[in-house]
Protein backbone atom coordinates (compact mmCIF):
# COMPACT_ATOMS: atom_id res chain seq x y z
CA UNK A 1 0.00 0.00 0.00
CA UNK A 2 2.92 2.27 0.66
CA UNK A 3 4.04 2.02 -2.94
CA UNK A 4 0.60 2.35 -4.47
CA UNK A 5 -0.03 5.88 -3.21
CA UNK A 6 3.19 7.45 -4.56
CA UNK A 7 2.86 5.62 -7.87
CA UNK A 8 -0.75 6.70 -8.34
CA UNK A 9 0.22 10.27 -7.34
CA UNK A 10 3.00 10.17 -9.92
CA UNK A 11 0.63 8.97 -12.67
CA UNK A 12 -1.89 11.62 -11.68
CA UNK A 13 0.68 14.42 -11.95
CA UNK A 14 2.11 13.13 -15.24
CA UNK A 15 -1.36 12.67 -16.69
CA UNK A 16 -2.41 16.23 -15.88
CA UNK A 17 0.69 17.90 -17.27
CA UNK A 18 0.14 18.84 -20.88
CA UNK A 19 3.16 18.74 -23.10
CA UNK A 20 2.97 20.08 -26.63
CA UNK A 21 5.58 18.96 -29.12
CA UNK A 22 4.07 21.07 -31.87
CA UNK A 23 2.20 24.31 -31.82
CA UNK A 24 -1.38 23.89 -32.84
CA UNK A 25 -2.29 26.24 -35.65
CA UNK A 26 -5.73 27.57 -36.24
CA UNK A 27 -6.86 26.66 -39.73
CA UNK A 28 -9.09 28.99 -41.57
CA UNK A 29 -11.35 27.38 -44.14
CA UNK A 30 -11.89 29.50 -47.21
CA UNK A 31 -14.82 28.62 -49.38
CA UNK A 32 -13.87 28.62 -53.03
CA UNK A 33 -16.40 30.17 -55.36
CA UNK A 34 -17.04 27.44 -57.90
CA UNK A 35 -19.64 29.42 -59.76
CA UNK A 36 -17.14 32.06 -60.89
CA UNK A 37 -16.31 31.68 -64.54
CA UNK A 38 -12.78 31.70 -65.83
CA UNK A 39 -11.82 34.52 -68.10
CA UNK A 40 -12.02 33.39 -71.71
CA UNK A 41 -10.13 35.33 -74.33
CA UNK A 42 -11.99 34.80 -77.62
CA UNK A 43 -8.97 35.95 -79.63
CA UNK A 44 -6.60 33.27 -78.32
CA UNK A 45 -7.31 30.78 -81.17
CA UNK A 46 -6.90 33.54 -83.75
CA UNK A 47 -3.60 34.64 -82.20
CA UNK A 48 -2.27 31.09 -82.20
CA UNK A 49 -3.27 30.61 -85.84
CA UNK A 50 -1.70 33.93 -86.80
CA UNK A 51 1.55 33.07 -85.03
CA UNK A 52 1.69 29.70 -86.79
CA UNK A 53 1.03 31.37 -90.12
CA UNK A 54 3.92 33.79 -89.57
CA UNK A 55 6.39 31.13 -88.39
CA UNK A 56 5.47 27.44 -88.33
CA UNK A 57 5.52 26.12 -84.77
CA UNK A 58 5.14 29.53 -83.13
CA UNK A 59 1.44 28.89 -82.47
CA UNK A 60 2.33 25.67 -80.69
CA UNK A 61 4.82 27.60 -78.54
CA UNK A 62 2.10 30.17 -77.81
CA UNK A 63 -0.15 27.31 -76.64
CA UNK A 64 2.73 25.93 -74.54
CA UNK A 65 2.74 22.65 -76.49
CA UNK A 66 6.48 22.65 -77.05
CA UNK A 67 6.66 18.96 -77.95
CA UNK A 68 4.76 19.63 -81.19
CA UNK A 69 7.37 22.02 -82.62
CA UNK A 70 9.82 19.27 -83.71
CA UNK A 71 6.91 17.41 -85.32
CA UNK A 72 5.94 20.50 -87.31
CA UNK A 73 9.48 21.17 -88.49
CA UNK A 74 10.10 17.49 -89.16
CA UNK A 75 7.02 17.18 -91.36
CA UNK A 76 7.58 20.42 -93.28
CA UNK A 77 11.35 19.89 -93.51
CA UNK A 78 11.07 16.32 -94.81
CA UNK A 79 8.54 17.35 -97.44
CA UNK A 80 10.71 20.29 -98.44
CA UNK A 81 13.78 18.03 -98.73
CA UNK A 82 11.94 15.67 -101.09
CA UNK A 83 10.66 18.65 -103.10
CA UNK A 84 14.21 19.97 -103.60
CA UNK A 85 15.63 16.52 -104.37
CA UNK A 86 12.91 15.64 -106.90
CA UNK A 87 13.19 19.07 -108.51
CA UNK A 88 16.95 18.61 -108.94
CA UNK A 89 16.52 15.16 -110.52
CA UNK A 90 13.70 16.45 -112.75
CA UNK A 91 15.96 19.21 -114.07
CA UNK A 92 18.82 16.71 -114.59
CA UNK A 93 16.61 14.47 -116.74
CA UNK A 94 15.13 17.45 -118.59
CA UNK A 95 18.54 18.96 -119.32
CA UNK A 96 19.88 15.58 -120.51
CA UNK A 97 16.89 15.20 -122.83
CA UNK A 98 17.29 18.75 -124.20
CA UNK A 99 21.01 18.17 -124.80
CA UNK A 100 20.22 14.94 -126.64
CA UNK A 101 17.68 16.78 -128.85
CA UNK A 102 20.35 19.37 -129.69
CA UNK A 103 22.70 16.59 -130.77
CA UNK A 104 25.08 16.46 -127.82
CA UNK A 105 26.05 13.20 -126.16
CA UNK A 106 28.32 12.11 -123.35
CA UNK A 107 26.26 13.02 -120.31
CA UNK A 108 25.68 10.84 -117.25
CA UNK A 109 22.41 9.49 -118.72
CA UNK A 110 23.82 8.29 -122.04
CA UNK A 111 22.86 4.68 -121.19
CA UNK A 112 19.14 5.69 -121.30
CA UNK A 113 17.16 6.14 -124.48
CA UNK A 114 14.83 9.09 -125.13
CA UNK A 115 11.67 7.36 -123.87
CA UNK A 116 13.36 6.57 -120.54
CA UNK A 117 14.48 10.20 -120.17
CA UNK A 118 10.90 11.37 -120.76
CA UNK A 119 9.56 8.79 -118.27
CA UNK A 120 12.15 9.94 -115.72
CA UNK A 121 11.08 13.56 -116.20
CA UNK A 122 7.43 12.69 -115.66
CA UNK A 123 8.22 10.56 -112.60
CA UNK A 124 10.29 13.23 -110.86
CA UNK A 125 7.91 16.02 -111.88
CA UNK A 126 4.99 14.12 -110.34
CA UNK A 127 6.94 13.44 -107.12
CA UNK A 128 8.06 17.08 -106.98
CA UNK A 129 4.48 18.28 -107.28
CA UNK A 130 3.30 15.85 -104.60
CA UNK A 131 6.09 17.00 -102.29
CA UNK A 132 5.06 20.62 -102.81
CA UNK A 133 1.49 19.64 -101.98
CA UNK A 134 2.71 17.97 -98.77
CA UNK A 135 4.70 21.09 -97.79
CA UNK A 136 1.60 23.25 -98.19
CA UNK A 137 -0.59 20.63 -96.49
CA UNK A 138 1.65 20.36 -93.42
CA UNK A 139 1.90 24.16 -93.23
CA UNK A 140 -1.91 24.48 -93.23
CA UNK A 141 -2.21 21.58 -90.77
CA UNK A 142 0.20 23.42 -88.46
CA UNK A 143 -2.07 26.47 -88.50
CA UNK A 144 -5.22 24.41 -87.92
CA UNK A 145 -3.59 22.50 -85.06
CA UNK A 146 -2.56 25.72 -83.30
CA UNK A 147 -6.07 27.16 -83.70
CA UNK A 148 -7.89 24.06 -82.45
CA UNK A 149 -5.47 23.53 -79.58
CA UNK A 150 -5.91 27.13 -78.41
CA UNK A 151 -9.70 26.73 -78.55
CA UNK A 152 -9.59 23.48 -76.56
CA UNK A 153 -7.37 24.97 -73.85
CA UNK A 154 -10.30 27.20 -72.90
CA UNK A 155 -12.76 24.30 -72.86
CA UNK A 156 -14.25 23.82 -69.39
CA UNK A 157 -13.58 20.34 -68.04
CA UNK A 158 -14.36 19.86 -64.36
CA UNK A 159 -16.23 17.53 -62.04
CA UNK A 160 -19.48 19.44 -62.34
CA UNK A 161 -20.01 18.01 -65.80
CA UNK A 162 -19.23 14.33 -66.13
CA UNK A 163 -20.11 11.28 -68.14
CA UNK A 164 -19.33 8.06 -66.31
CA UNK A 165 -20.09 4.38 -66.79
CA UNK A 166 -22.09 2.88 -63.96
CA UNK A 167 -23.30 -0.58 -62.93
CA UNK A 168 -26.63 -0.51 -61.13
CA UNK A 169 -29.13 -3.20 -60.09
CA UNK A 170 -32.40 -3.63 -61.97
CA UNK A 171 -35.52 -2.55 -60.07
CA UNK A 172 -37.31 -5.90 -60.04
CA UNK A 173 -34.75 -8.66 -60.56
CA UNK A 174 -31.73 -6.95 -58.96
CA UNK A 175 -29.51 -8.19 -61.79
CA UNK A 176 -26.64 -5.85 -62.59
CA UNK A 177 -27.22 -3.50 -65.51
CA UNK A 178 -24.59 -1.45 -67.26
CA UNK A 179 -25.42 2.13 -68.11
CA UNK A 180 -24.01 5.53 -68.80
CA UNK A 181 -24.89 8.45 -66.55
CA UNK A 182 -24.69 12.08 -67.49
CA UNK A 183 -24.35 14.35 -64.45
CA UNK A 184 -24.44 18.10 -64.21
CA UNK A 185 -24.19 19.66 -60.76
CA UNK A 186 -25.23 23.23 -60.11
Amino acid sequence: MNKIVPISLLFFLIGTVSLFAQVKKDTVLVVKDTSALQEIDPLTPAKAAFYSAILPGLGQVYNKKYWKVPLVYGAIGTSLYFYIDNNKKYHDYRDAYKRRLEGYSGDKYEFLDDSRLIAGQKFYQRNRDLSALFVVGFYVLNIIDANVDAALIQFNVNERLSLRPEIYPADVTFKPNVGLTFNYRF
